[in-house]
């Protein structure tokens, strides 16, 4: 995982929370994805222009999990959103 890496959001890609989680829309595939409540919150820390790093730093103190599990589970989760054409590194 590379901690200084910033994320962009793709031009196309929609997104708007309902309740706990965030729904994205990529208007050129014509598909979506939901995002559970952890997901979701990634999510508004890279859309707010937050390194993988800071993001990780925010979660850890919001949730209680290990760093070693939130650090693999997120880089599966870049790189499922990478593999989609989601997000960008910037």
């Amino acid at each position: 995982m590379n901690r200084d890496a910033h994320y962009t959001i793709r031009d196309g890609v929609m997104f708007n929370r309902v309740g706990d989680e965030i729904v994205l829309l990529d208007l050129d595939a014509g598909t979506y994805l939901g995002l559970d409540a952890v997901a979701s919150r990634f999510w508004e820390l890279i859309a707010a222009d937050r390194t993988v790093g800071d993001a990780v730093e925010t979660m850890l103190e919001e949730y209680e999990v290990s760093r070693t599990d939130l650090e693999s589970d997120l880089d599966q989760f870049i790189g499922e959103l990478e593999k989609n054409n989601l997000i960008r590194a910037v």
